[in-house]
């Protein structure tokens, strides 16, 4: 099923969407973030499981092509000459490898929604799939993409908290607290869709990836203590884990979708040798920098203290508010750069910086790391 063409936007990147239906809550998400600075138009779209969603889907968006399924799609639009450049993969899980496989290997640029893929093996074929493509992979951990998420990144990098001795990170959430049967639920507590790993999947991959992003630090061996609280469930909903990175720092991540109170408390602790930071996504707009033996200071989003590396991410000036739609649009802005350096054949601004498939499988790997571990009563596991 394909209707209707839609005609080109000059100076925008011709964007494909797979997944994120009229009941899908991240395709929504992705869609705001992709117009937001304007760097994109989205034309086309397999937008749901069945012809007929899709088509009502496409409809309701005002698409002008529209698939019946992602594999359809990609072969049509790789023969357009006016086919999309760029495809948004927002499915669950399990669908990720298939579909970005598809447009990878007709050379059309993929941003994905994380986690990479819902199991190792997919993770690891997907890896070689980008390396054997000319086309661009992107994974949009949002949380990359704040602006003092990038200081503190900055901050680190300068050594201006010495040696880092702990990572501490930890993403609750209270959603799935007692069983829910509607479809965001559903499928994320369906091990066949998410993959082996529930929070720890779900979130704790995010929670991990940020503390890795900011620290520069790569995890070498982990125990980790899942559990699943609710009755009948069968991927985890609450995790506990123990990692140990190189240059023997510690760390220590906690990541739970049965916590009431608390809603996206995603929030991240680095402490090194001569200082430490503080962040928290539910207060985005500000990080806490203390040197050791001194008071804390507050460093604002483009505000006071706030480095090139922030500032350039921030639309807004000091005090409004900012956070997790322009973190995806972020991820998206810089996706357009880079791949409008690749339309013209030239070098991507060296200060772009967007998860790749390297980070995708690193996640995924700390996923299978957990499971294992967990099933061994926490036993250490080395990450490959």
């Amino acid at each position: 099923m394909v209707t209707g063409r839609s005609e080109e936007i000059p100076g925008r990147i011709r964007l494909g969407m797979v997944g994120g239906g009229n009941d899908a809550f991240i395709g929504g998400v992705h869609r705001i973030a992709a117009r937001l600075d304007d760097k994109f138009e989205l034309v086309a779209g397999a937008l749901s499981s069945t012809p007929e969603k899709s088509r009502e889907s496409g409809k309701a968006l005002g698409l002008g092509r529209v698939y019946g399924d992602f594999k359809q799609m990609a072969i049509r639009e790789a023969r357009l000459k006016s086919g999309i450049e760029a495809v948004s993969i927002v499915t669950p899980n399990h669908v990720h490898y298939a579909a970005a496989r598809e447009f990878l290997k007709r050379g059309i640029h993929v941003i994905c929604d994380k986690p990479l893929t819902s199991t190792l093996g997919d993770a690891k074929k997907l890896v070689k799939a980008v390396e054997n493509s000319n086309a661009l992979f992107i994974l949009t951990h949002n949380y990359t993409g704040y602006p003092m998420v990038r200081q503190a990144r900055e901050m680190v990098a300068n050594g201006e908290i010495g040696k880092i001795r702990v990572v501490q990170v930890e993403y609750p959430q209270d959603w799935l607290t007692e069983q829910q049967d509607f479809k965001q639920a559903e499928w994320r507590t369906d091990p066949e869709r998410s993959g082996a790993g529930g929070s720890s999947g779900d979130i704790g991959t995010h929670a991990y990836n940020i503390a890795c992003f900011v620290t520069g630090l790569k995890a070498e061996s982990l125990a980790a203590d899942l559990q699943a609280f609710v009755p009948g469930r069968r991927v985890d909903d609450n995790a506990h884990v123990l990692l140990r990175f190189e240059g023997d720092a510690r760390g220590m991540l906690w990541s739970s979708q049965v916590a009431p109170g608390n809603e996206n408390a995603l929030r991240l602790r680095v402490y090194g040798e001569k200082g430490g930071l503080e962040w928290a996504q539910e207060d985005p707009n500000y990080l806490w920098f203390t040197p050791y033996g001194e008071p804390k200071r507050l460093i604002t989003r483009n505000g006071a203290g706030a480095e090139d590396a922030a500032n350039r991410l921030s639309r807004v000036p000091p005090g409004h508010p900012e956070g997790y739609l322009e973190g995806f649009a972020n991820i998206y802005s810089e996706a357009a750069d880079a791949i409008l350096a690749v339309r013209s054949g030239t070098s991507p601004n060296p200060s772009v910086i967007y998860p790749t498939v390297q980070d995708g499988l690193n996640g995924v790997r700390f996923v299978a790391a957990c499971v294992q571990s967990s099933a061994r009563n926490a036993a250490w596991v080395k990450l490959e």
